[in-house]
């Protein structure tokens, strides 16, 4: 049997090579995926079964269930699988593109960006300004602060080492700032911003849904399609130029990409880390270490952990909901400790 699966388009200036094993955990994983989503929209203080979840997702419930579902749990759990799988993603390809396993959104500076703007919001503007522009301030947070990384990195080039070693002093210098400006904030937006910081999808709405799914549809596809220069950047710099790649050019793509999808993600749900640091090393046990397939796998395995994590933060403790952000991490920080142990060699 053939192991490998090739499509290419009739122009051919599109083509893809799928393992076998990709496909057959890409469809394992959306199965579970799937089932979880059922099983979640089901859950809460009033117990829904499944049948019946999947008849209000078809139109035909009674309304008490129609309300429970349709306004209160779907949006919800629609927006923890987006984040997730935009936290995975960009995860993904910052470890591809800068050749670090311990690569993330949250460990190089992209979501301390984000989390210094919304802070800054919550504690000078929230008053005087809409609360619907918070999301909009943080993706603007994690845009600058990724430019100013990207610019104070650049030295006839950028290079993965750089990168990484000013992110994470930048990420320091954020993290600093957003504690700062709370200490110095009145009780009320201190507790918001620690709300805030933990990471949480409560009370998401079908406006958030709405506001996120375009970021989903537009830049993970991109990222798809940009796969075969995060496998190129892995061999190394001058190997890639070798094989023809505009290395800084595409760099920069990559590093937009993802600063794209983990800025809309934590403008919707706040700092939820360690998602895109776990979701690629999971998907690399699963499948080969091509992009192709790793970037489809890390975006649902960033889903599930984000929407296991919030259904066992919104029902295990009731009447508490206790912030998703608070399980990642409760993953998140032993495994970042196992990562820095195993190649505290290199």
């Amino acid at each position: 049997m053939r192991q490998l699966i090739v499509y290419r388009s009739k122009t051919g200036r599109f083509s893809f090579l799928f393992h076998r094993r990709t496909l057959l955990v890409i469809s394992g994983l959306t199965l579970l995926t799937i089932v979880m989503f059922v099983i979640s929209t089901g859950l809460g203080s009033t117990f829904i079964s499944p049948q019946d979840v999947l008849k209000t997702i078809f139109g035909k419930s009674t309304p008490q269930h129609e309300l429970v579902i349709g306004t209160l749990r779907l949006p919800r759990i629609i927006v923890a699988i987006l984040v997730g799988a935009s936290l995975g993603v960009a995860g993904s390809i910052l470890q591809g593109m800068i050749r670090n396993p311990l690569a993330s959104p949250d460990i190089i500076g992209v979501t301390g960006g984000g989390t210094l703007a919304a802070v800054a919001f919550i504690t000078y503007f929230a008053g005087t300004v809409s609360i619907h522009w918070m999301p909009m301030a943080a993706f603007v947070g994690a845009a600058i602060v990724s430019l100013i990384i990207y610019l104070l990195a650049w030295h006839k080039g950028v290079t993965p080492t750089r990168l990484v070693l000013i992110g994470i002093g930048i990420s320091a210098a954020t993290s600093s700032l957003t504690m700062l400006m709370i200490v110095l904030s009145p009780m009320n937006s201190a507790t918001k911003a620690y709300t805030w910081l933990t990471g949480s999808v409560y009370g998401a709405s079908w406006d958030n849904v709405y506001t996120l799914l375009p970021w989903v549809l537009v830049f993970i596809p991109m990222a798809l399609y940009f796969a075969r220069h995060i496998n190129l950047q892995e061999m190394g710099d001058d190997l890639a130029a070798g094989l023809g790649a505009t290395v800084q050019l595409h760099r920069f793509l990559l590093l937009f990409i993802s600063v794209a999808l983990a800025g809309s993600a934590v403008a919707i749900a706040g700092a939820i880390g360690f998602v895109g640091l776990i979701s690629p090393h999971i998907a690399k046990k699963l499948v080969a270490p091509s992009y192709g397939g790793l970037i489809p796998v890390s975006a649902l395995i960033g889903s599930l952990l984000v929407l296991i994590s919030d259904t066992v933060a919104r029902t295990a403790f009731p009447p508490l909901d206790i912030p998703a952000g608070v399980f990642t991490a409760a993953i998140g920080a032993p495994f970042f400790i196992f990562l820095l142990y195993r190649n505290r060699n290199r």
